[in-house]
This record gives structure tokens, C-alpha cells and sequence, in this order.
């Protein structure tokens, strides 16, 4: 699969087998990741990564009824904004960065055949709070995204999103 196919193919996959994700596999969504772009490379993300059946279910419960996926994946990242790495000028820029880097480990998972869903967790307090208080994170970590991972056992329809949606562009030729 190239680029591009990963893209346009890639869904959100809750549903997954008892299959489980080497570490090699993980190393390379981790590594994918870490190669996105960041404000002036100050590489301000931090991932925690799960694998523990216990904890999976423990974050589930912390993320509400958008995280029941947890429940059966064989991975999930905890992706948070490092604080004390954020570009001081514009600290926000964290916000990006973790995108950025969820993105990649998304399409990197594609790449690999194993699925995945974003699940969002800032800028919804009570989500933030809840896996901050899981994990134990100190103040300078902020809980961005969650990224479950496994593989499919389902395969969601693709046939709504349209190809290219030419109302939404806005051409300066």
C-alpha cells in the first residue's frame, strides 16, 4: 500500500480480533508518530502506551460512551502536549503537533493492516481529568487523543465520504 491508499482507505475501526500487535508493529506506529511535524522540532508530544488488558478497560471507563473500543483493543495510546517542551511563543502549537502525530500512527496502522479510531479527549475536561488521574500524569503532560489499535473485525462502509467535495475549495489561480 502507498501513501495515498492508506489515506483514501483508511476507517474508523471499533470493532476488533483477539489478534495480537507485534512489537516490532507497534514500534513502527510509535516511530511514525514521532516523525510528524512539530512546532520549531520541539517534538512536544508524549505517548503512553497500553497494552494491558486491565487498563484498556480502565480507559474506557475514563473516556465515557465514545470509548467502549478500548474495551477490546490490543493497543491503545494515551497521545498528551508536553507543556515543558511547547514552543514558548505560541504554546498552543502542542494542540497541532499532537494531531499531527496521531495522524501519522493512524495512517501507519493502515499501512500495516491493522485498524484504528481517534478518539478525542481534549478539549473535554472531564475526559482530560480522567486520564490524567489514570495514568498519574504530572502537570506538564496534557491528555490530547486517544488512538485504539487492533485488528479489524469489522470493515465500516466507506460509500458516504465523497470524493472530492469541490463546494468546500475555494481556487486563487
Amino acid at each position: 500500500m502507498n501513501t495515498i491508499d492508506a489515506i483514501m482507505n483508511r476507517k474508523s475501526i471499533r470493532r476488533y480480533t483477539d489478534k495480537e500487535i507485534s512489537e516490532e508493529d507497534i514500534h513502527t506506529i510509535l516511530k511514525a508518530g514521532m516523525s510528524g511535524p512539530t512546532a520549531v522540532n520541539t517534538r512536544d508530544w508524549h505517548f503512553v502506551v497500553v497494552t494491558d488488558p486491565m487498563k484498556l478497560n480502565q480507559m474506557a471507563d475514563a473516556g465515557g460512551r465514545n470509548a467502549e473500543m478500548l474495551r477490546h483493543a490490543k493497543l491503545a495510546v494515551l497521545v498528551c502536549g508536553n507543556a515543558e517542551l511547547a514552543f514558548q511563543r505560541m504554546p498552543e502549537f502542542w494542540i497541532i503537533d499532537c494531531s499531527a502525530a496521531c495522524q501519522n500512527m493512524i495512517l501507519a496502522a493502515e499501512e500495516l493492516g491493522i485498524g484504528s479510531c481517534w478518539i478525542g479527549t481534549w478539549p473535554i475536561p472531564e475526559r482530560m481529568a480522567n486520564h490524567k488521574a489514570l495514568f498519574s500524569l504530572p502537570d506538564h503532560l496534557i491528555p490530547h487523543s486517544i488512538i485504539s489499535f487492533g485488528y479489524p473485525a469489522e470493515n465500516p462502509d466507506r460509500s458516504g465520504k465523497p470524493e472530492l467535495e469541490e463546494e468546500k475549495i475555494t481556487y486563487y489561480r
